[in-house]
């Protein structure tokens, strides 16, 4: 039988409501749940108890103390999932997983639809390469302030109306890209539809929302990462697309127009069904668990505040810059910079910048999977080292290519370059969820900000007129790469540590550092439940030499 130890141990020395095992005896043996605080006896009230458990592992203790399963996957206390089963479609964990990647697919694939067909559209509208330029740096700017905006809103509404909404709204400029007939009307389109892909934000959250600590990292880096294949299939689709149009019997001029009305098409169906098939939090929407009082309203300057003033998220989205940024710089030019440097054909150019993109579908994935298997076994500290290990040789690759002179050459490092800046998107994303519980969207709209103002600079310093040479400008993008890269050496969890310090001295707990953001008046209504469940939850996060220290947290601060 289990030996329950009862430790009066305070871990912060506030009022708590002592935690109560019952027993149940049946034909199956003995089963343990947590008795409700109404059912404890008054003897039994303590403040402050630790509980350690021998001879039995401390999450299948939590297994058996929750409530009924009622989903299809294993969940912790939050009801987040804590596997990851790719093929499946249980709702809502994996619903939601397929939608969200699905929707920022079908944005990615109309936000970077005209740069495959740049050749046809300059001809016909007479851009010139600073026109070309700006009408790409267009694409990506909009989404800075879009993303930072879809965090908050993520927060306050919930990642599926957020989510929805920013694709219908977007979704005209991609229809009416078919009838653009100057430079600036062209920029403006373009600039219009990167909005779109502010949703990725809305996908992290939503991912971070249903999964667990130890698989979010995955969840995370697969959805991301599938999402961002829209932007290398797109360099496949939409050459197709414009080449069947025009063997049907319309002229090239014509025919990339009416082209952009497949991309259009499928924004429009993948939002509305994150609307009718999707669901924010494995208990429901935001808008029903709200009315219900089974989720505060939270308030627009604490959630703002906490965010920003988090220094992490900030370096976060300094590096993200340069992975991402990097990324969606790489979507806008690398077909041209084929096309003209090796003399190839349209399709061909399309096909070589579609094996760029086209990584993700592994790459990003990998990423987040690293940054989970490096954690349970070296923790946050592990997901740190990972992400600065794997960015900074996507910078190295990234020098190598602009470098090489031959078209061989050239594909294999860029295919190279692309596993290791794409991976480094993944784990970036592996850490950002426990930065901030409670504005965890305003930290993720911070980093998927700052990887669109990376793109901007990017494209205004290197790719911006004639100033360098593609090749040179790739090159120059490696050494930005590497050296952005080297402030996550400064991000530290006191209760987890750094790259190259360990835990605070102070004995810092996840309770001491998840409940700051929770003042006493908000502690006194309970709004703090969510952030001490996560707290408990992301003790895994320690790494292996300390996550058995586990201890059950008192349910009341």
């Amino acid at each position: 039988m289990t030996n329950l130890n009862l430790l009066q141990n305070p871990p912060f020395g506030a009022k708590c409501s002592y935690l109560h095992f019952q027993q149940n005896k049946g034909a199956g043996g003995n089963s343990y749940f947590l008795a409700p605080p109404e059912n404890i006896s008054s003897s039994s009230r303590h403040c402050g108890h630790k509980m350690e458990v021998e001879g039995q592992d401390m999450n299948s203790i939590r297994r058996d103390t929750d409530e009924p399963r009622k989903f299809d996957l294993p969940v912790d206390s939050e009801h987040k999932a804590t596997e990851f089963r790719v093929l499946s479609t249980a709702a809502p964990h994996m619903r939601a997983f397929h939608l969200s990647w699905v929707s920022f697919f079908s944005c990615f694939v109309s936000t970077f639809a005209a740069p495959p067909l740049l050749p046809i559209i300059r001809d016909n509208l007479n851009l010139t390469a600073t026109d070309i330029g700006n009408a790409g740096i267009a694409s990506v700017s909009g989404a800075v302030f879009a993303r930072i905006a879809m965090g908050t809103v993520c927060d306050l509404f919930g990642p599926r109306l957020a989510s929805a909404s920013l694709i219908l709204i977007t979704a005209p400029a991609v229809y009416f890209t078919s009838i653009a007939s100057s430079p600036i009307s062209f920029l403006l389109l373009r600039f219009c539809t990167g909005f779109s892909i502010a949703t990725f934000v809305s996908t992290q959250f939503w991912m971070s929302s249903m999964f667990s600590g130890p698989v979010v990292g995955t969840a995370n880096g697969v959805a991301g990462g599938w999402g961002n294949l829209g932007g290398g299939a797109t360099q496949l689709i939409m050459p197709l697309v414009f080449g069947v149009i025009r063997d049907i019997g319309a002229i090239k001029f014509t025919a990339w127009r009416i082209a952009f009305f497949i991309p259009a098409l499928f924004q429009t169906l993948a939002a509305f069904a994150v609307l009718i098939f999707g669901q924010d939090l494995p208990d429901g929407n935001f808008s029903g668990l709200q009315n219900s009082g089974n989720k505060q309203k939270d308030e627009f300057s604490r959630v703002f505040y906490h965010g920003a003033t988090n220094y992490r998220g900030w370096i976060l989205a300094l590096t993200y810059g340069y992975c991402f940024g990097v990324e969606l710089t790489v979507d806008n030019i690398i077909a041209e910079y084929f096309y003209d440097r090796f003399n190839l054909e349209l399709h061909t150019a399309g096909m070589i910048a579609a094996s760029f993109g086209l990584a993700n579908i592994v790459s990003r994935p990998a990423g987040g999977m690293i940054s989970d298997i490096t954690a349970k076994r070296f923790g946050m500290r592990g997901r740190l080292w990972a992400l600065w290990v794997m960015q900074t040789l996507g910078g190295i690759f990234c020098v190598i290519l602009g470098q090489v002179g031959s078209l061989t050459a050239s594909i294999i490092v860029m295919i190279i370059f692309s596993m290791f800046v794409q991976a480094a998107c993944g784990l970036t994303f592996g850490v950002v969820p426990f930065v901030s519980r409670r504005s965890l969207g305003v930290i993720s709209g911070m980093t998927g900000g700052g990887g669109n103002v990376g793109a901007v600079l990017t494209q205004l310093i290197f790719f911006k007129g004639s100033k360098y040479s593609k090749e040179t400008g790739i090159t120059l993008m490696g050494v930005m790469i590497i050296c952005c890269t080297l402030p996550i050496m400064l991000i530290y969890f006191p209760q987890w540590g750094g790259m190259f310090c360990g835990p605070s001295k102070n004995m810092t707990t996840e309770e001491d550092y998840y409940l700051s953001e929770w003042n006493s008046k908000e502690k006194q209504k309970g709004f703090h439940q969510s952030s001490l469940k996560f707290a408990d939850n992301s003790r895994s996060e320690r790494g292996r030499s300390r996550v058995n220290t586990t201890t059950i947290p008192p349910n009341q601060v």
